[in-house]
């Protein structure tokens, strides 16, 4: 069993920045893809980023792309998600999530565990 903890959420200005902290605890989770996924109220949880164990394969969602850079640090057992130009439409809570491969994979079907969510609130 793994135990995902998100941290770093918060509320920030329209073109503020943040960054959300994932940290993995009980089994080790080497050699399995990680990832963030998003969900805005009323809408379907939504791929956002993910990342290869090595980090030689990331992927992000159109929508972010050129804004948030997710990174891992396999010593800590720690994903991060860097947001950076926010948006008032990047309001969600953020989930963090392993994978059952180690890809960096971009559907919910392979996730193998999930984090219990992070708020992000982005105002206008």
């Amino acid at each position: 069993q793994v135990q995902l903890v998100e941290s770093g959420g918060g509320l920030v200005q329209a073109g503020g920045s943040l960054r959300l902290s994932c940290a993995a605890s009980g089994r080790t989770v080497s050699s399995s893809g990680m990832g963030w996924f998003r969900q805005a109220p009323g809408r379907e949880r939504e791929f956002v980023t993910s990342i290869s164990w090595s980090g030689r394969s990331i992927g992000y969602a159109d929508s972010v792309k050129g804004r948030f850079t997710i990174s891992r640090d396999n010593a800590k057992n720690t994903v991060y998600l860097q947001m950076n130009s926010l948006k008032p439409e990047d309001t969600a809570v953020y989930y963090c999530a392993t994978f059952l491969v180690d890809a960096a994979v971009s559907t919910a079907a392979l996730v193998k565990y999930w984090g219990q969510g992070t708020q992000v609130t982005v105002s206008s």
